[in-house]
């Protein structure tokens, strides 16, 4: 295992993540769901290696996938549990015997991700398996059992620093049984690991955790899953609003639009793309958000080919190639570049600030502002122009203060000067370029005479 990896814990603000030294964390996620259940070992380590050179440092995955993932094996036709007296897989009977088990191939892949420096965001179960409602499942958790495999769980990776607990998975908590068995298996993990890890809960579509769990102690941070149904992105009023709940309680969009997923799961509706991915991205980011996640439709699912459904017997425009391909899409390679920018304007000081627009365009031209340390920052989904309010900047009347402006292009993350320029009045910024896919962010630097 990697030395270096760190524990992740929630900041004294509540406003972000950090390592156990105090070092500020943006979570820049991948969702691989299927990682564990469907590929071996040589494709995993190939997977993980790719995302951690494009500059990704977590992976969300699911221990009990959701395609079929307790009735079908994984890559070497194991299953994770065994079978109970009803006949249905028993989360208390986890099946260990003999090498190469399930939960062997689960612990290479963990091991691996920390080779790379990578943290595992991991859901013990996908939500079907407590929640049908839709999908496979079969339903085979209670109170009870959701409790024991929670804590054999948190036993069994206790001393992996690099694991984050993601408890839901895609499904609501619609009765009393389904927020016994979630309020249990998170009691289960804590029993098992000792507190070591935090906990979350991933949502069902354009919901967050927060709707139902904001207030539940042991949820350290919320996970939005603003989804693939909205083809206006709007994910940044979901990061907002949970920005302002209280208590305060870090947040990120877990599970935003797809590349190259259908809108709205139909074909017939075209796909999302790299830039509806970046504009998620830096919507999330500029309104708030503690990280972000990417994901591409082929890769979660760790898909073959071009396949007319989920179920992948058919060829069809469902998906439209195999992961490995997927892998290097490109909003994949350009979501680095969030990251880097979040980092070198130290996101751990943003406060969202609508103010520094002086004024703002409706519908799919909507920008988002932030304040940071010494600045701020806009994004210009499809470039055209920026009227800021540069006095908006300044905590002091400090006379000698002028602003450098510079422009970030999110598709490269190459800067070009903007000009300086008084810290005060209200100054229009027009971006290199516009048109759909020629986003642009605004960069403003505070810069004092020696």
């Amino acid at each position: 295992m990697s030395s270096t990896i760190q524990r992740l814990r929630v900041h004294a603000s509540g406003r972000y993540l950090e390592r156990e030294d105090g070092t500020p964390f943006f979570w820049l996620a991948d969702t691989a769901w299927e990682l564990f259940h469907k590929l071996n070992r040589e494709e995993a380590e190939r997977y993980l290696r790719t995302r951690a050179g494009q500059g990704f440092n977590t992976v969300q995955a699911v221990a009990l996938a959701e395609f079929e993932g307790v009735t079908t094996g994984n890559a070497y036709g194991r299953l994770p549990l065994r079978f109970g007296a009803s006949g249905a897989p028993d989360p208390a009977e986890p099946d260990v015997e003999g090498p190469n088990s399930y939960w062997d191939h689960v612990d290479f892949v963990v091991e691996t991700a920390a080779s790379f420096g990578l943290y595992v965001a991991l859901l013990p179960t996908w939500g079907d398996k407590f929640n049908r409602m839709w999908g496979k499942g079969p339903e085979i958790f209670t109170p009870e059992n959701a409790r024991i495999y929670g804590r054999w769980l948190g036993e069994r990776y206790r001393d992996r620093p690099h694991i984050v607990w993601v408890l839901g998975g895609d499904r609501p908590l619609q009765t009393s049984r389904h927020f016994a068995i979630v309020e249990a298996m998170a009691e289960g993990l804590r029993e098992g690991d000792g507190g070591a890890h935090l906990r979350t809960f991933h949502p069902k579509g354009a919901e967050s955790s927060s709707y139902h769990l904001h207030d539940a102690p042991w949820l350290d941070f919320n996970m939005i899953q603003s989804g693939h149904g909205e083809a206006a992105i709007a994910n940044d009023l979901r990061v907002a609003a949970d920005y302002a709940r209280l208590p305060v309680k870090p947040t990120l969009d877990a599970e935003p639009c797809y590349e190259d997923i259908p809108i709205g799961f139909d074909p017939a509706n075209g796909y999302f793309d790299e830039a509806d991915v970046r504009r998620a991205a830096y919507y999330a980011a500029l309104s708030g958000a503690c990280g972000h996640t990417y994901g591409h439709h082929s890769v979660w699912s760790m898909c073959g080919g071009a396949c007319a459904s989920a179920d992948m017997t058919e060829p069809g425009a469902f998906f439209l190639m195999d992961w490995q391909t997927a892998l290097n899409r490109p909003g994949a390679s350009q979501m680095r570049h969030v990251k880097a920018l979040m980092e070198e304007r130290r996101f751990e000081t943003l406060v969202p600030d609508p103010t520094v627009l002086a004024r703002n365009f409706p519908g799919s031209n909507r920008m988002v502002a932030a304040r940071v340390e010494g600045g701020a920052l806009v994004y210009c989904p499809n470039g055209l122009f920026a009227e800021v309010d540069l006095g908006r900047l300044g905590q002091a009347e400090e006379a000698d203060v002028e602003v450098d402006a510079f422009w970030f292009d999110p598709r490269t993350g190459a800067t070009s000067e903007a000009g300086r320029y008084a810290r005060d009045g209200i100054r229009r910024f027009d971006a290199p370029s516009s048109g759909r896919g020629c986003d642009w962010v605004l960069g403003l630097k505070e810069v004092r005479d020696a």
